[in-house]
């Protein structure tokens, strides 16, 4: 039997990637947005902070378990900005295109060499709105920031995240391969491995 777990967050293309991951395990994902259940504030000033948030909030109005990723992009040239701010970088309502435009224009002086940054990924897991014990899991993924965009594929800043190993930016890549790779695939598999062990 599945289990249902409520995903905070209304972005396709990250519900793609964790259902993609969690369905062999016999888990389904429903979107917070489904369920009509409001986004919170993100208050946090750190990736777990907020991810904690918007866990408890969807756990509390469904009362299901729910995951929640916090996630974005450090750029050393830029003291680890745009960060828990990479959404909405270019502002409240801004598009993946505005938030790339705005990086690039941030790096326009930076030479290649110390473009290095890399995405952080927190998910956490909550059992109800009052478990004392969420699981809490991080992955990163090292690369840099390119000259400008390239690919079709992925979302966000994936059109300018350059991976070193693949020679090409994350949105050249296959989905499989970029969740054996990427932030969220890497704290995924550790969530899965944290619930076989919980159920087990």
């Amino acid at each position: 039997m599945s289990v249902e777990i409520v995903i905070a967050s209304g972005n396709k293309g990250k519900l793609k990637e964790i259902n993609k991951v969690i369905q062999p395990l016999g888990y389904s994902a429903v979107a917070q947005k489904d369920l009509d259940v409001p986004e919170p504030e993100e208050t946090g000033l750190t990736f777990v902070e907020n991810a904690l948030i918007k866990a408890r909030n969807a756990a509390k109005l469904t009362g299901r378990p729910a995951l929640a990723d916090d996630s974005g992009i450090e750029v050393d040239a830029l003291k680890g900005q745009p960060g828990i701010y990479s959404a909405r970088y270019a502002g409240v309502d801004a598009s993946d295109k505005d938030n790339v435009k705005k990086l690039l224009e941030a790096l326009i002086d930076v030479p290649e060499s110390q473009r290095t940054a890399r995405f952080q990924c927190v998910i956490v897991y909550m059992r109800h709105a009052e478990d004392p014990t969420p699981i809490i899991c991080q992955g990163s993924w090292e690369g840099s920031i390119a000259l400008q965009a390239d690919g079709d594929n992925g979302f966000g800043y994936d059109p300018v995240f350059f991976v070193p190993s693949e020679n090409c930016v994350a949105a050249k890549l296959t989905a499989e391969r970029k969740n054996t790779l990427s932030h969220r695939g890497k704290a995924l598999t550790q969530l899965m491995q944290q619930l076989v062990n919980h159920s087990g």
